[in-house]
């Protein structure tokens, strides 16, 4: 049993990345996938699919990395609100992830979505993970 869901789709695409993997995959959920579409939009990964397999679905993540150098897009993935110590945070105080360069994903009122986006609608909500 897993206590903290997003932590693991976080630490298997972290893991992947070290060794070098294509894809990864994940048991998905409805957050998961969100966070995954926020990682495309932003350039981090090539592209996820949803297989549909009993008795959970399949999230599969294809990592993206430099044609040439073959380092991997995301540099830096870091769960920063946790089960046992919540990280909420108002619009004007959302974290700058990098300076500017990184984005840290928030679950607002509204659904998930970057800490520019959220500044942008002027709200705040829980800090799920900073990606740089």
């Amino acid at each position: 049993m897993n206590t903290d869901p997003i932590a693991d789709f976080l630490t298997r695409i972290r893991n992947g990345q070290t060794a070098g993997m294509r894809v990864v995959e994940i048991p998905s959920s409805k957050t998961k996938v969100a966070i995954a579409t926020i990682l495309k939009d932003q350039g981090y990964i090539h592209d996820f699919k949803v297989e549909e397999v009993a008795p959970q679905n399949v999230l599969k993540v294809a990592l993206k990395y430099d044609r040439l150098t073959k380092i991997p897009a995301i540099r830096e993935i870091k769960r920063i609100s946790k089960p046992g110590l919540r990280q909420y945070t108002g619009s004007e105080t959302l974290p700058r992830v990098k300076n500017g360069l990184g984005i840290a994903v928030v679950s607002t009122s509204k659904g998930l979505m970057t800490d520019k986006q959220a500044r942008k609608e002027n709200i705040g909500g829980e800090v799920l993970c900073t990606v740089s």
